[in-house]
């Protein structure tokens, strides 16, 4: 066992066992699904969030090219076929641009495809490069507990305890899970997950073994329970949302952690609203950046037990979420891990990301001062021959003079 709470299983079963959902007398059930279900808020775009978005951009254009030549047999690729993959990347730009702008990244040398053909350019890692790649392991083998954490808690959520592999490895980059986490991280915790079929061959899922009530707590609960512990007060978990009328009986309603049992709740409930709200933000808060495209998301809607208009939740409660259309793909963020474009709920694994900005920026700094050198040696060259011709046309008047006299 990774953490050691004796008394939390205590409260969690107690949690479970005395649950009862509030219900306000003053409305009815069609009253409630009018309220919650079916009401229509208008978006409103926020900049700042926006610009979180945009900000990582480049971070992860990059972060795709070199995922594609590592994935490469030999981690090798000649560039003409990495040119060929540029749409599906979403690179702008010719490969060897992409090269001149981030130095560091990858060398360039040239070789054969076939015995007998002639030789051509590929990439391979540099050593740059393949630093960076020891120091995301070391980062990774540092986190281990949370990354153990963090999947036992995405299948605890889930209404039946298990999760297809395909959908986790689909989501990984989201959630800070390394590329080989199904073959080196899952075996070594036989008492958490087991693992069905064999992933790339069918269908095949993940288990989870044994249920931990230390990771059946959420952020919300924690949050409760530290601001309990600071000022001695019992602190009743909620979320942080204005209370505009439409909502405050909502909010009044009892908090469903999202690894309770909700199967006896109706869909179009407030309850099932109020939980399907703590899902979301459990999730966004497990997510490395506290934010996840709703495509994404959405391929969870059976294991989750999302409602098929389960996006239009984020615009209901805006003063939780933000629901960016930044890039043409709609993304459900966090608000309160953000303040203006900056993320403030840091997640450990970030430090990868840095690791790899750090990296990008290095070789960014090469290339901006190659061509600073580069300019300052074409303006030495122009005034090189802007004095020359000068001198040209002085010998010119003197022969001129002198043919005069």
């Amino acid at each position: 066992m990774l953490f050691n709470t004796k008394s939390f299983s205590l409260y969690l079963q107690n949690l479970i066992t005395t649950y009862k959902p509030h219900v306000n007398p003053n409305f009815t059930h069609t009253h409630q699904i009018k309220l919650i279900s079916s009401l229509k808020v208008v978006w409103r775009k926020d900049q700042k969030l926006d610009q979180a978005i945009e900000n990582d951009k480049q971070y992860k254009l990059c972060a795709r090219v070199v995922k594609e030549v590592l994935n490469e047999p030999g981690q090798v690729i000649p560039l003409r076929y990495l040119e060929k993959r540029r749409e599906r990347l979403s690179l702008n730009v010719k490969v060897r641009t992409f090269l001149n702008r981030y130095p560091g990244l990858f060398y360039t040398y040239y070789d054969r495809i076939k015995p007998k053909s002639d030789a051509v350019l590929f990439l391979r890692p540099s050593d740059r490069l393949r630093d960076f790649l020891e120091e995301e392991r070391k980062i990774y083998d540092n986190n281990e507990e949370l990354l153990v954490a963090k999947l036992c808690k995405l299948l605890m959520m889930s209404k039946d305890k298990v999760l297809s592999v395909d959908k986790l490895v689909h989501v990984k980059r989201e959630f800070g899970f390394p590329n080989d986490f199904l073959v080196k991280l899952v075996p070594r915790y036989p008492n958490y997950f087991k693992l069905v079929g064999c992933p790339g061959e069918g269908q095949s899922f993940l288990e989870l073994e044994s249920w931990n009530p230390d990771f059946a707590k959420s952020v919300i609960q924690l949050r409760a329970e530290e601001e309990a512990k600071l000022t001695g007060i019992p602190v009743r978990p909620n979320f942080n949302e204005e209370m505009r009328e439409w909502v405050r009986d909502w909010l009044e309603l009892d908090y469903i952690s999202p690894y309770e049992d909700v199967s006896n709740l109706d869909q179009s409930s407030q309850e099932m609203e109020k939980r399907t709200v703590a899902v979301f933000h459990e999730l966004l808060s497990l997510s490395i950046f506290k934010r996840i495209p709703v495509p994404i998301l959405g391929k969870f809607s059976d294991e989750y037990r999302f409602s098929n208009a389960f996006s239009s939740a984020f615009t209901r409660h805006s003063g939780i979420f933000y629901l960016s259309l930044k890039g043409g793909i709609k993304t459900a963020m966090l608000r309160e891990a953000y303040r203006h474009s900056e993320l403030i709920d840091r997640d450990p694994l970030l430090e990868i990301k840095e690791r790899f900005v750090e990296l990008l920026e290095k070789g960014k700094h090469e290339w901006t001062e190659q061509l600073r050198l580069q300019r300052e040696e074409v303006k030495k060259d122009m005034e090189k021959m802007a004095l020359r011709s000068e001198d040209e046309e002085e010998k010119l008047d003197e022969l001129m003079y002198d043919e005069q006299m």
